[in-house]
């Protein structure tokens, strides 16, 4: 097991990465004191069939409830968000009752702002069950999105706790298992510390998902630089927000197309772009054309799709909630491992967008 800790100003809390972890959530629950008088565990419909029920089994099972939502970024609706409150208010869960995400990144998020809010605040712990979730199961960050923009309603509320079960990412289609890879690979290129990314590079496609001790150590140094960061900056005043590179173009390219375009696919292209913008902003190469050539050998897309033009997608990365002034800030990178926060108005990036079509 590869334990981690999260200490900010708010909570401190452990991070377990293992196997078989799922069944062994109420004697980790007691190990670390977190008390509770009933249990909601909110999951998809593809995760609950398969690791629902070895969740709750150790549990009595008059105090676990559980609700299960439709997977996908749709998930994170108001109305879902509604119907859970109502659930839980329905099934008398107070203060001390403690709320499990038992999921990917969307169970997570959506969970998280349902524990935040609920009864103003309750304790929940994050589950995750695939590669993305690595990532936004760190950090307190929780949110639901709005028709006009992704993740625009939310709040910072860390978890008691996260149990990272490695066999849960067994049963991920290939699709969903680069989807999330593309978080590691975000880590790897913010990291001043190169090794990440050297592993990564070194590992064919066979191995990055086969290999379980290589996937272990690839997700445990992952999330170390995202615990790092996040215990230096909680609120992202700061350095947190280096850990959004490639999601400001990422997330507009999920609204455009309706999250057709799953959030590490967009991700992947974003931080194309970022790289393809930090090469012409600080005149030097970072290897774009190299790391490009990587990402379309490991079997992403690379290209924007045809479909969106830039007009509509400056639009959209206009609602991002890091814009200021009016000018639109993405994180760009002066080295490989050196990130640094740029502003630019709607026409230089409308013409970079229109640039990197060609590329």
């Amino acid at each position: 097991m590869y334990p981690l800790t999260i200490t900010t100003e708010t909570k401190t809390y452990p991070i377990y990465i293992g196997h078989q972890l799922r069944f062994q959530v109420k004697s980790m629950l007691q190990e670390n004191t977190i008390s509770f008088d009933k249990i909601l565990v909110i999951t998809d419909d593809n995760v609950a069939p398969l690791y629902l029920d070895d969740v709750i089994r150790s549990f009595n099972s008059d105090i676990v409830y559980s609700y299960i939502v439709k997977n996908g970024e749709q998930a994170k609706s108001f109305n879902n968000y509604i119907h859970i409150q109502t659930y839980a208010i329905e099934r008398n869960l107070t203060r001390n009752s403690l709320i499990i995400a038992l999921g990917g990144g969307v169970i997570g998020d959506l969970a998280g702002f349902v524990a935040a809010t609920f009864l103003r605040g309750v304790n929940y712990i994050q589950m995750p069950t695939t590669i993305l979730a690595h990532d936004s199961a760190v950090g307190g960050k929780v949110a639901i999105n709005h028709d006009l923009g992704k993740n625009l309603i939310g709040s910072f509320y860390q978890p008691a706790m996260v149990m990272y079960d490695l066999e849960t990412l067994q049963t991920l289609p290939r699709r969903q298992q680069l989807a999330g890879f593309a978080e590691l690979i975000k880590h790897a290129l913010i990291d001043e510390d190169n090794s990440l990314l050297t592993k990564l590079q070194y590992q064919s496609l066979e191995q990055l998902f086969t290999d379980k001790v290589f996937l272990s150590e690839a997700l445990y140094q992952g999330m170390k630089v995202k615990a790092t960061i996040v215990n230096k900056d909680e609120k992202e005043a700061g350095i947190r927000k280096y850990l959004n590179f490639g999601h400001t173009l990422g997330h507009a390219i999920e609204s455009e197309t309706n999250y057709r375009v799953l959030h590490g696919e967009a991700v992947i292209i974003g931080m194309l772009f970022a790289l393809y913008v930090s090469e012409i902003h600080f005149n030097k190469d970072l290897n774009f054309k190299g790391l490009k050539s990587w990402f379309e050998k490991l079997g992403y897309e690379t290209h924007l799709p045809t479909t969106l033009n830039p007009e509509d997608l400056v639009v959209q990365m206009k609602k991002d909630k890091k814009v200021t002034d009016n000018q639109i800030n993405m994180v760009l990178l002066e080295e490989i491992g050196k990130p640094t926060l740029q502003t630019f108005n709607d026409e230089t990036i409308k013409q970079f967008l229109e640039n990197f079509y060609s590329e």
